[in-house]
């Protein structure tokens, strides 16, 4: 960029000026310019910070304004003083980055992605997507090139897929589509980073500068965890009872209840395996943190998957449904490539030709094969709820808001095992330990840990001994524990003990943690409520703000307008209020608001994991939290 400026150009560079100018006051201080060059992954020392300044100020008032910003832009070359600064200016990073880049993507390291996972990723975007108005510009994509990694660029393909695969998650409202400037762009990838956080996605090591630069192992990464979060969002007993079903002799729903979706998929796939007179099938591969489903083995020879899908296609007995034979003819093909492809043409008379291709099948690829496994049972399930008076259908009562918000904030950190279902995954308090070192508690792997694979005998007392050792961790991190608590983890599903215990134990967890990350912004300063609701009201009145806040209880708070007003205090001009109800609102007005303002505050950089509803319902914990988020982001550092 040397020579005359375009007045696009211009006001692209006046609009990156206002987001670099945090205070608002015309001119860039050293300040504002640290944060810009932290932003773009420079760390610059406070001294060379003023030598910058002093070089490129032409009026010696140490700060920047817009018409020396112009010249710099104009006739930076090959100062070395100016590298830097010009660098960070061609990155376009005047707003906050999510997690900026990541240290596993730096510059000069090689990551190898699978071109496969690529070709069966863009097929299913260009399915899902193309009848989607916003996503015509970059659909349909070539699944031969990368445009893959191109196409998410702008944040809009990956905002549409995560509500795809979680309705509802992300505001449309919030999404820029149109005439989009490398800022606005930056907001989109920042809102789907901490929406695809907020569902569940483990998002640490991914930021929005990776995914703006197109690093394909970290797109299609975080790709595979948002299509795979809406592979699996059915097969869960409470939301389709018919897996039921899949109960064997001497089970109970809690049996049932305790299978993950890979390992209740793999049940059902045997389920109609027997039925049609073949062999079950079983491949677990174990090592010393999780059993997990590998479904290469039923994908190589093609047979067992023929037979699966002539189970489960539909056979005309019900009204309205059609018929559809299947050609089992193929399954005699020698070749393994011809007969896996003749069983991917009986699929595709399903509808269900998707994720792999027949070297896909052959080869046995884990992922593509367990997706297709997963969209045949969301497509035909082909099961019955049973009429077994015997079965306590009371169970089924479903994940609460408060739970699903807590599980999706654990596996967001990236804890291992994920976490399908709150209380049975928690039983070995593993999932717990590794909370607890979240929080700055040191856990004795080593010593005072038992990890699985557990032996028979003795395996109960093994987990006794991590009982007590947790709530003893909980103990050390300032917390009080009670009996309950101790023996939280290892009650039986049934009893409301465990919800009431281990409940309080992961929200102690949430909420250490929450306070640990405004400490650390604060150079160890305590935080509490107090401190927090102080911040807010002064923010909001130092903006000419007129929402103000007593407490995390305060009524007024249902309305959103606090935080969407704190919001605007944070980033001025990111509020659209045209969009905002006022005055006596209705029930759905109230959550319009809130839904506006968790995405909102999404977009400008914050980590919230609170639902729209805690808001309308003033859930004093999950309030906390979504104040709590943004003020570390006021801060400029969260």
């Amino acid at each position: 960029m040397s020579g005359k400026i375009s007045k696009e150009e211009h006001d692209e560079l006046n609009e990156m000026f206002q987001k670099i100018d945090l205070d608002g006051d015309g001119h860039i201080c050293q300040y504002e310019l640290q944060e810009l060059l932290n932003d773009c992954g420079h760390r610059v020392p406070g001294y060379k910070i003023r030598e910058i300044i002093e070089t490129l100020d032409r009026n010696n008032d140490d700060k920047i304004c817009f018409n020396e910003f112009l010249g710099i832009v104009q006739d930076l070359k090959g100062k070395e003083i100016a590298k830097t600064f010009r660098k960070a200016i061609n990155k376009k990073d005047g707003i906050r980055a999510v997690g900026g880049m990541s240290e596993q993507s730096s510059e000069g390291t090689q990551h190898s992605f699978s071109e496969e996972e690529r070709f069966a990723f863009v097929n299913w975007i260009n399915k899902a997507l193309e009848q989607d108005p916003d996503c015509q510009h970059v659909l349909p994509m070539n699944p031969n090139g990368d445009c893959l990694f191109k196409s998410v660029a702008d944040g809009i393909v990956l905002c549409k897929m995560i509500n795809l695969s979680v309705p509802d998650t992300i505001d449309e409202r919030t999404i820029n589509k149109k005439k989009l400037t490398p800022f606005t762009k930056q907001e989109n990838l920042n809102l789907a980073l901490n929406s695809a956080s907020a569902i569940g996605c483990h998002v640490v090591n991914i930021g929005a500068l990776d995914l703006r630069d197109g690093k394909p192992h970290l797109v299609l990464g975080l790709l595979w965890q948002i299509i795979k979060i809406g592979l699996f969002a059915d097969i869960e007993l409470s939301r389709n009872e018919a897996l039921a079903a899949l109960l064997r002799d001497g089970e109970t729903l809690e049996d049932l209840m305790k299978l993950s979706p890979e390992e209740l998929l793999l049940r059902w796939a045997n389920f109609h395996l027997e039925n049609a007179g073949q062999p079950k099938i079983s491949n677990f591969s174990t090592d010393i943190k999780w059993i997990s489903v590998d479904f290469s083995f039923i994908s190589q020879d093609s047979k067992a998957y023929f037979h699966l899908l002539n189970q489960i296609a539909p056979k005309g007995k019900e009204e309205n449904e059609p018929y559809i034979d299947i050609n089992m003819s193929g399954i005699n093909e020698r070749d393994d490539l011809k007969r896996a492809e003749a069983m991917l043409q009986q699929a595709d008379r399903l509808g269900c030709r998707q994720f792999v291709t027949p070297a896909d099948v052959v080869s046995g690829n884990p992922k593509l094969n367990l997706a297709f496994v997963a969209n045949l049972f969301n497509k035909y399930p082909a099961l019955t709820k049973p009429e077994n008076e015997d079965i306590d259908w009371g169970l089924l009562e479903g994940e609460t808001r408060e739970e699903r918000t807590f599980r999706n904030w654990m596996n967001s950190l990236g804890v291992n095992p994920h976490v399908n279902h709150l209380y049975g995954d928690l039983q070995d308090a593993l999932v717990i330990f590794q909370l607890y070192e979240k929080i700055k508690v040191l856990v004795d792997w080593k010593c005072k840990v038992n990890k699985p694979p557990y032996p028979k005998l003795g395996a109960h007392m093994k987990k006794v001994g991590e009982t007590f050792y947790s709530p003893w961790l909980a103990s050390a991190g300032g917390e009080s524990m009670n009996g309950n608590v101790c023996k939280a983890p290892f009650q039986p599903v049934k009893f409301i003990l465990v919800f009431q215990a281990s409940a309080r134990l992961i929200w102690i967890c949430s909420f250490r943690y929450t306070l640990n990350v405004l400490e650390d912004l604060g150079d160890g300063t305590k935080v509490n409520d107090p401190v927090i609701v102080k911040w807010v009201n002064e923010t909001l009145a130092n903006a000419g703000k007129s929402s103000k806040i007593s407490s995390f209880k305060d009524k007024e708070i249902s309305s959103s307008l606090a935080v969407l007003e704190l919001i605007d205090a944070i980033q001025p001009g990111s509020i659209n209020y045209d969009l905002i109800k006022t005055g006596s609102l209705s029930e759905e007005e109230k959550l319009e608001n809130a839904k506006y303002a968790i995405s909102m505050a999404r977009k400008i950089g914050a980590r919230v994991y609170a639902l729209p509803d805690d808001l309308v319902e003033v859930k004093p914990k999950m309030v906390m939290t979504v104040f709590a988020c943004l003020m570390g982001r006021g801060m400029n550092r969260c």
